[in-house]
């Protein structure tokens, strides 16, 4: 299953022209790099991009920049394991889900659109907690379930 997709952004009339590509897929970079330091990455895909993970736990790589060096891009369900997948399935969902909406309310103040928002550390910390207790809420909800 495919989550998002950077060229989704940079590829629509929203996206500002003056922006790089790699900005279409900040937002999606920041998911997906917590997602695979908080345990949520597949086993495969961690193997797959070994040398990737680690400058990421080091950071010596941003968030979006990982993304689109280990996934070109594309967020797809191969890159969690199953509790990532079915988090993801509830949260991330461009429609139904919060993710986009805590993105926004946390880091988009003084932008005029989220493709705007640095690729940085300092803004993967504004957004982890949020993201953590996001998680936390969802396994407590699931196991009431």
């Amino acid at each position: 299953m495919k989550y998002d997709d950077a060229s989704w952004h940079y590829g629509s009339d929203n996206f500002p022209k003056d922006l790089s590509e790699e900005a279409g897929g900040t937002h999606i970079g920041m998911f997906v790099a917590w997602a695979v330091l908080s345990g949520l990455g597949s086993s495969q895909f961690e193997q797959d991009f070994t040398e990737l993970v680690e400058k990421l736990k080091a950071r010596q790589i941003t968030p979006g920049a990982f993304f689109m060096a280990a996934c070109d891009g594309k967020f797809t369900s191969s890159e969690l394991n199953e509790t990532g997948q079915e988090f993801t399935d509830d949260y991330f969902d461009m429609e139904a889900g919060e993710y986009i909406e805590d993105y926004e309310e946390l880091l988009a103040e003084d932008v005029d659109s989220i493709y705007e928002i640095e690729d940085s550390w300092a803004n993967y910390d504004l957004l982890k907690p949020v993201l953590d207790e996001r998680l936390a809420d969802w396994k407590e909800y699931a196991q009431e379930s």
